[in-house]
């Protein structure tokens, strides 16, 4: 379990049910009330990285915003009504190339408890249309059931719904879960990439073989799963360690529980690609050959990456089941 030095909790919320479950799993940590998060998580001259080392924990209640349009830069696998939320605000792992660091300007985890306040705007929203929904693109929720229990609700809630949730992860954490009814309008994505990609760029993540490990649990149960392979990431021998990477996993997982696959390269939009070189130049993700295309910051030759890891991909998965980036039609980023 993550340790916190503090932890701030807003006035409106310091009552409330999973606040005070969440308090009773940090004796230790000295408690901080204050009026709003935005005065601890949006203070001036705070550094992403250095804040990372020493992550604290803000408890909030969301007022607003609750849902937002999907982003151009993510895959919607043909849904036309895609929409993501967030229920936390940054993340435990920390890959180096993550978007957060450049989204953000403070590294500490922010937990808005309030979920029937989403739950209540998401039932207005599918009272029109029937929606994609992601719910953990800010963070890994699955990671973070330990201390939210959020995966388990936002199951619960989806049970009852129409409408199609995923839960991205790079967690080995679905043994949490497995005494749930899962519904088929949930998808377990799980986020895959080659161990020694792994070892350079996503710091205290579970390893590939925990992460199949998990999935495999997952299937088990008689879930088909979604597997996202990105940011597919250059290194050294890129064409024999993802060859490779893909035999490993394909040998694990069966191809009928495979739901389908999503492959992109390593990309950002590029304001955010400056703040998080100004933090980190000296990070490996600017030390190949980029470019700013269409305002994404992404390699020259990513095209030519993706479509090597998606050939590679289709000897084991139907090509029908395989989403590649470059090849989605895009109209404005965002």
């Amino acid at each position: 379990m993550k340790k916190f030095s503090h932890i701030y909790v807003e006035e409106d919320v310091k009552n409330h049910p999973l606040t005070i479950k969440i308090l009773s799993k940090f004796p230790k940590s000295k408690i901080v009330y204050i009026n709003r998060y935005s005065e601890v998580f949006n203070r001036p001259n705070q550094n992403y990285l250095v804040q990372k080392k020493g992550q604290n924990l803000i408890i909030a209640k969301k007022r607003h915003d609750f849902l937002y349009k999907g982003s151009e830069l993510c895959e919607d696998f043909g849904n036309i009504h895609f929409f993501h939320t967030s229920n936390i605000y940054n993340c435990v792992y920390e890959c180096e190339y993550c978007y957060l660091q450049g989204l953000y300007p403070s590294a500490h985890l922010v937990i808005f408890v309030n979920m029937e306040d989403y739950f209540r705007e998401i039932d207005k929203l599918i009272e029109r249309k029937k929606i994609y929904l992601s719910i953990s693109y800010e963070t890994d929720l699955l990671a973070l059931e330990y201390l939210t229990g959020f995966t388990r609700e936002w199951i619960e809630y989806a049970s009852s719904r129409d409408l199609l949730l995923e839960i991205r992860t790079k967690s080995a954490n679905f043994p949490a879960l497995e005494d749930l009814e899962i519904p088929p309008n949930v998808i377990f994505a799980w986020t895959l990439l080659p161990q020694p990609v792994i070892d350079r760029y996503e710091k205290f993540t579970p390893s590939l073989e925990m992460r199949l490990k998990s999935i495999k649990k997952a299937i088990s149960r008689g879930l088909r799963i979604r597997i996202s392979i990105e940011p597919v990431m250059y290194l050294e021998n890129f064409e024999e360690v993802y060859s490779q990477f893909v035999k490993e996993v394909f040998s694990c997982i069966p191809e009928k529980s495979v739901r389908d696959v999503n492959i992109g390269a390593f990309r950002l939009p590029k304001e955010q690609a400056k703040r998080i070189e100004k933090l980190n130049e000296a990070s490996l993700i600017f030390c190949y050959d980029t470019v700013v295309k269409d305002e994404v910051f992404t390699y020259r030759n990513a095209s030519d990456y993706e479509n090597f890891v998606a050939e590679e991909v289709k000897k084991y998965v139907p090509s029908e089941k395989v989403y590649v980036f470059n090849k989605k039609e895009k109209s404005s980023l965002f």
